[in-house]
C-alpha cells in the first residue's frame, strides 16, 4: 500500500506526499529496498541529485534490482562519476529488466559515456517492450546512425516521423544522416512541417535540416536563409555576448603569457602518452581521430570531458569564493595555475581511464575544445601529444557556421553569429600562437587542406609526431567501424576527398564582412 502511494504520488506530481510514503516504507519494512529507492526518486524530482545517491545505493545494497541499479546509474552520470556509472550500468542490465524504461535508461548511461555500440541492446530492448514509445525508438535510431547502420536509423526515424510529422528533432537528425542527392531528399516535407510546425524548437531545428539538405543541393540562397534565421532565433534564445568567452581567452593569457608567478612548480605526471586532438570544431578533428585509431596501438576514447574536469575540480579549492556551475570561466582559470601538474596529470588519467575498453597502450581524447586547456596538458602530462587541426579560416568560420552543435553548450555558444566567429576564430588563433611560443616543437598544428591533398605524406608525419609506427590500416579509416557522434559520422566513412575544401566561397558575399575584418586583424584569407 505505502509504496503504490509513493508511486502514485511522485506519478502526479506531489512531492512532499511521495517523500512522506516512501519515508513510512522505510520505517515499515528497513531491510526491503523499495522505501528508500522511493525517497530517493522523490529526492532527485525536487532537484536534490547529491542526496538521492546514497539512498539509491542503500536500495541496491538491500538487492540488486535492475530499476535501481540503472537510476543509480543516470545519477552518477549527472554527478561525472563515470567509472561507477558505467559499472551500475552493466550491472543493471545483468539483473534481467523487466520494463522498457529501465532498459531505455540503460541505454542512456552507455551512450552518454560514449559506449554507443553498448547501447544498441537496451535501446532495442526498450522498442521492443513499448513500440510506440517515440522517445525510446529515437534513443536507438541515434545510436544506428552513430554505430553506421543508416538503413536501420532512417527506418526508425521514418517510423517516428509517422506517428509525429513535426518532429523537428527527427528531421534534422534525417537531414545529417547522409548527403541528400536531387534524386533522393526531403526538401518538400521539410517545407510543408516547417508551415504547420507549432513549437518554437520544432521550426529551429526544421529551419537547420532545410539548410542543410538545401546546400546538399546547391541551393546556396535559400539555404542561408534558413540557416540565418535559424541561428538567430537560437543566439536569442541562449543569450550569448562574446564577452563570456573572451574573458576566458583574457585569463588564460595572463596566466600562462605571464611570469610564472600564478603557476605551480612540478614537473607533470610521466609514463601514458594520450593523444590529444584539439581545435576549432568541424576542421577535421573527427577525421584525425579515425585515422589514429585505425592504428593499432591506438583506441579512441572519445570527446572526453576529463581534462575540464580535472581542472574544475583540483581549482576549487583555491578559488575566493564558490566555483560557479560553468566547466570553465575567468576564474577557474586564475585559480589552476596553482593546481599541483602531477596532481592534474593524475587526476586526467583517472578519468580518462574509465572510457578505454580495449587495453590499447595508446588513446586519443577528441574534446576540440582542449585547445583551451593545453597549457595545462603540456605541464601535467609532458609526454602528451597534442595534434591541432588548422583549416582555412574561412572554411573553419562558414563551418562553424553553419552547423547546430549541442544547443545547450556553452562551448559553442558563439557560432550562431558569424562575426562572433570570426572573433573566436581570432582568439584561437592568437592562442595557438601563444601555446607555440611556449612550448615550440611541442604541439603539432596540422593542416586539414594538406592531408586532404596530400594523405599518405601527412598520415606519415602524423604517426611519426604522436611516436607510433607506420601502418596501412591508417589510409583506410573509412573502414573503421567504431562509432561517431558527431556532425562528421557520415563524411569519415567515405575515402578522403576534397568535398569541403572551399566551401565558403559559395557563400562569399554574406561572409565578407567576417573575411575583412579578420583580414584587418592580419589573418590570411584568400
Amino acid at each position: 500500500m505505502l509504496e503504490r502511494d509513493a508511486r502514485a504520488a511522485l506519478a502526479r506530481g506531489d512531492l512532499p506526499a511521495a517523500a512522506a510514503a516512501a519515508k513510512r516504507l522505510t520505517e515499515v519494512s528497513p531491510h526491503q529496498p523499495e522505501g528508500y529507492f522511493l525517497l530517493a526518486m522523490a529526492a532527485v524530482e525536487a532537484g536534490h541529485v547529491t542526496r538521492a545517491i546514497p539512498l539509491v545505493e542503500i536500495a541496491v545494497d538491500r538487492g540488486e534490482q535492475a530499476e535501481h541499479l540503472a537510476q543509480l546509474a543516470k545519477l552518477l552520470v549527472l554527478v561525472r562519476r563515470d567509472g561507477e556509472a558505467r559499472a551500475a550500468a552493466r550491472r543493471a542490465m545483468a539483473a534481467s529488466p523487466a520494463d522498457p524504461l529501465t532498459f531505455d535508461t540503460i541505454g542512456c548511461v552507455l551512450a552518454r559515456l560514449g559506449d554507443h555500440e553498448g547501447s544498441l541492446a537496451p535501446f532495442a530492448a526498450a522498442v521492443e517492450g513499448e513500440p510506440e514509445n517515440l522517445e525510446y525508438r529515437y534513443n536507438l535510431a541515434a545510436a544506428c546512425g552513430f554505430t553506421g547502420d543508416v538503413k536501420q536509423a532512417r527506418a526508425h526515424y521514418e517510423a517516428i516521423l509517422a506517428r509525429d510529422p513535426g518532429n523537428g528533432r527527427v528531421h534534422y537528425a534525417l537531414a545529417i544522416l547522409s548527403r541528400q542527392t536531387a534524386q533522393a531528399h526531403h526538401v518538400p516535407r521539410l517545407e510543408a512541417a516547417l508551415a504547420s510546425a507549432a513549437r518554437p524548437e520544432d521550426a529551429l531545428r526544421i529551419r537547420y535540416a532545410l539548410a542543410k539538405e538545401l546546400e546538399d543541393l546547391g541551393e546556396t540562397g535559400m539555404s542561408l536563409h534558413h540557416l540565418s534565421s535559424a541561428n538567430e532565433a537560437q543566439r536569442s534564445a541562449v543569450g550569448y555576448d562574446f564577452a563570456q568567452d573572451a574573458g576566458i581567452f583574457d585569463a588564460i593569457e595572463a596566466l600562462f603569457a605571464g611570469d610564472g608567478s600564478g603557476l605551480a612548480a612540478g614537473e607533470g605526471q610521466s609514463g601514458e602518452a594520450p593523444i590529444f586532438v584539439v581545435g576549432m570544431p568541424r576542421t577535421g578533428t573527427t577525421l584525425v581521430d579515425r585515422i589514429l585509431s585505425s592504428h593499432p596501438a591506438v583506441e579512441a576514447a572519445g570527446e572526453l570531458q576529463a581534462m575540464p574536469l580535472a581542472v574544475k575540480q583540483l581549482a576549487a579549492p583555491y578559488l575566493a569564493g564558490a566555483a560557479s556551475r560553468r566547466v570553465i570561466d575567468p576564474e577557474t582559470v586564475a585559480a589552476s595555475g596553482r593546481i599541483d601538474p602531477a596532481a592534474l596529470g593524475d587526476a586526467y588519467l583517472a578519468r580518462a581511464s574509465v572510457h578505454r575498453a580495449h587495453g590499447k597502450a595508446r588513446f586519443t581524447d577528441k574534446l576540440p575544445a582542449n585547445f583551451l586547456y593545453i597549457g595545462h596538458i603540456m605541464r601535467a602530462l609532458p609526454e602528451a601529444r597534442v595534434v591541432c587541426l588548422r583549416r582555412h579560416p574561412m572554411d573553419t568560420v562558414w563551418s562553424n557556421y553553419k552547423n547546430l552543435f549541442a544547443s545547450q553548450s556553452a562551448y559553442y555558444a558563439y557560432s550562431y553569429d558569424l562575426m562572433d566567429t570570426a572573433r573566436y576564430f581570432a582568439r584561437f588563433d592568437r592562442l595557438m600562437a601563444l601555446w607555440d611560443q611556449l612550448w615550440p616543437g611541442r604541439l603539432l598544428q596540422l593542416s586539414y587542406e594538406a592531408l586532404v591533398t596530400d594523405q599518405e605524406a601527412q598520415t606519415r608525419s602524423l604517426l611519426a609526431y604522436c611516436g607510433l609506427e607506420w601502418d596501412d590500416a591508417c589510409l583506410s579509416f573509412h573502414q573503421n567501424h567504431a562509432a561517431v557522434a558527431t556532425p562528421s559520422a557520415a563524411q569519415v566513412r567515405r575515402p578522403m576527398n576534397g568535398d569541403a575544401l572551399g566551401r565558403w566561397r559559395a557563400y562569399s558575399a554574406a561572409l565578407e564582412p567576417a573575411r575583412l575584418w579578420l583580414a584587418g586583424q592580419g589573418i590570411a584569407v584568400d
